[in-house]
């Protein structure tokens, strides 16, 4: 096994970053904060033109040909430019879904509650409703497809989701979908999906770590740039080397799913989720320290990232699930 980034795979990340700076500035992705619709979609088709959504998918089926190691490559640099939108879910449908690949479908993705003894139900929450095209619903029996679920489903939009940048919809049941995939699909989207969401997580811990940093050369306190200071500089530092655990994590893990053969892919992918997680919120919250009292202001755009990353850090694994899955593999 090569952990090395190879050529092609430097010049690809070079690419995807190009195209985020240039379709997904800061301030056009802010511009959606607090609506109804967050997706661009011309940006979104946009980002189906250059194979983000068909990266994995093979090439016979009209897709990319690559492995998840370089989808976890390009996955973290969306998550470094925050562009907000069901990325995985439509990524994960390209090849099932007509028009997912092509960026021309926004795709999302809820799972079936499962069978509670409580008799208290908890309501479902559907991300980013008033885009979708297509929702999908996960279940250990399969995936079911649900068409135009914004008119189709009796959901209501609630006024404050903890990200701006993600709409959220609550309803108290789902309907029966259309079945498209057995369980072997859903058991492989859950680990694919949570690599790929961890590799969003480690961009948006990069993206955290890096505004620190900015931040911290540039604001002089007392006669010196507060970076100069040890408890900053620690701070900072911390960031830096949660990010670049979790880094290695997540490709480890995106590698040994392209080659199962050295490795538990499913305990990899625990392994790299519950890292990445733990490095975006906390990176969040020290980015918004080392911005002192001005880092808690709308306008400071530090709260975009941790918010995004306590959102993501219930997708395709709570840190609980992810830790018992962890402690499971480890029983003889």
């Amino acid at each position: 096994m090569d952990f090395e980034i190879n050529e092609t795979q430097t010049e690809l990340v070079d690419g995807i970053r190009r195209l985020c700076e240039g379709e997904f500035p800061l301030d056009v992705v802010r511009a959606r904060e607090s609506t109804e619709r967050a997706i661009d979609r011309d940006g979104w088709q946009t980002l189906g033109d250059a194979g983000v959504f068909g990266l994995c998918l093979a090439e016979e089926a009209g897709g990319v040909g690559l492995g998840l190691a370089e989808g976890a490559l390009v996955f973290e640099e969306l998550g470094r430019s925050l562009i907000p939108g069901p990325l995985v879910a439509t990524h994960l449908a390209a090849g099932l879904v007509e028009g997912a690949a092509e960026g021309t479908a926004v795709v999302g993705l809820v799972e079936r509650p499962r069978p509670s003894a409580s008799s208290t139900a908890l309501p479902i929450v559907i991300e980013h409703l008033a885009d979708l095209d297509v929702l999908l619903v996960l279940s250990d029996a399969g995936i079911e497809r649900i068409d135009n679920p914004a008119a189709t489903l009796d959901a209501r939009l609630l006024p404050r989701p903890m990200d701006p940048l993600t709409p959220v919809w609550a309803l108290a049941s789902l309907p029966t979908g259309e079945p498209i995939a057995g369980p072997d699909v859903a058991a492989w989207w859950r680990r694919d999906g949570a690599v790929l969401t961890a590799a969003l997580q480690v961009g948006m811990a990069q993206w955290s770590c890096d505004l620190a940093v900015d931040y911290a050369k540039g604001r002089v306190q007392f006669g010196r740039p507060i970076g100069g200071f040890q408890a900053i500089k620690h701070l900072c530092a911390d960031m830096v080397v949660r990010a670049e655990v979790a880094r290695c994590a997540v490709q480890s893990a995106a590698v040994t799913v392209d080659q199962p053969e050295v490795g538990d892919p499913d305990v990899a992918a625990a392994g790299a989720k519950l890292l990445a997680d733990e490095a975006a919120v906390t990176n969040g919250r020290s980015c918004i320290q080392v911005h002192g009292g001005m880092g808690f202001t709308w306008e400071v755009p530090a709260h975009l990232a941790y918010k995004r990353a306590r959102v993501l850090s219930t997708s395709f694994g709570t840190a609980h699930d992810l830790a018992e899955a962890l402690a499971q593999s480890l029983v003889v």
